[in-house]
């Protein structure tokens, strides 16, 4: 009885569904004539255009100092935040200088690797 009943739903599905699946379908799809996605340079040539011939950053800049005149902390705390994460990003630099004893001993570690890993250590210690 159990088993009948599984094959009249299999059955009931299998006749619900269409004749072809997937692929493609009438109406899907974009319209003929539709306009790409709006890019960055044409977004930013167009404010600069709307302003006057103000750049994007100037109007940044002018809009932060604006906040602060005001005394509108989360807004300045807004752009502080923008700034160092975009702008400080790019001009962050990290200078590593070792001294002469640390080159000396990362040659040294990296000639024992370098001898462990090729086998010139083992054969020059069994000569």
């Amino acid at each position: 009885m159990l088993n009948n009943n599984m094959n009249d739903d299999i059955e009931t599905t299998e006749e619900k569904q269409p004749l072809k699946w997937g692929g493609s379908r009438p109406g899907a799809g974009r319209k003929k004539g539709s306009k790409n996605n709006i890019s960055i340079a044409d977004l930013l040539t167009s404010l600069e255009t709307k302003t006057g011939g103000q750049k994007y950053e100037d109007l940044l800049v002018d809009d932060f100092l604006s906040a602060r005149s005001e005394g509108n902390k989360d807004a300045v705390i807004k752009y502080h935040n923008l700034i160092l994460n975009k702008v400080m990003n790019s001009l962050a630099k990290i200078e590593v200088t070792d001294s002469e004893d640390a080159i000396i001993a990362k040659q040294d570690a990296f000639a024992q690797a370098l001898a462990k890993f090729t086998g010139v250590g083992a054969q020059a210690d069994s000569e």
